[in-house]
């Protein structure tokens, strides 16, 4: 049996169980997992079938998400196929560790009202969460390395609008590359002559 560990913020932990414990029971569901929670150290205990050890890291994945801001609505994303979750680590990308620091970069990539990072979303596809000293994504591939990117541009002092320019400009050119794989008819190129 797949046994995958997870520890989440103490605070938390009340979301991620949810009223009478459905979110947690819905993440069971869902994923076919087996969900035990210590209270004490905010250890989470994920255990899935042999046949599908794929199901414990979806399931591992929703609880991190939990645990890193995103509300279960949000996080229930990460149940397609297609769809990942990202942390970056603000200290690891910035090397600063005090809290004054932390709040500023912070306040940096959510932007007043929030609307940097509902920019951030909007141009690059993922759901983005900012919690305590980490940024985490949720989206496809592609989506994930245009919004990490734009948070890496950002936590390193790049000015909001040559993010938001650059964001546009990869969202078109994917979309221009999507549109020419559909006129061809395979979506991808197949070799043939």
């Amino acid at each position: 049996m797949p046994v995958l560990y997870a520890r989440i913020p103490e605070d938390r932990l009340g979301v991620l169980i949810g009223p009478e414990g459905r979110t947690k029971r819905w993440i069971s569901e869902a994923t076919g997992t087996t969900i035990e929670i210590d209270p004490e150290d905010s250890g989470v205990r994920l255990a899935g079938p042999e046949s599908d050890p794929a199901s414990v890291m979806k399931a591992r994945d929703l609880v991190l998400a939990i645990g890193r801001g995103f509300s279960p609505e949000r996080a229930r994303r990460l149940l397609r196929e297609d769809t990942f979750l990202g942390i970056l680590d603000i200290k690891l990308a910035t090397g600063h560790r005090e809290k004054a620091a932390l709040r500023r970069i912070r306040a940096r990539v959510i932007g007043a009202g929030g609307r940097a990072r509902e920019r951030i979303e909007e141009l690059s596809g993922c759901s983005m969460s900012v919690y305590g000293s980490t940024v985490a994504l949720i989206g496809t591939g592609e989506q994930l390395e245009r919004a990490t990117r734009a948070v890496e541009l950002l936590l390193r002092g790049s000015e909001h609008a040559t993010v938001f320019h650059l964001l546009a400009r990869l969202r078109r050119e994917a979309a221009a590359d999507q549109a020419m794989s559909a006129d061809d008819g395979t979506g991808a190129d197949d070799g043939g002559d």
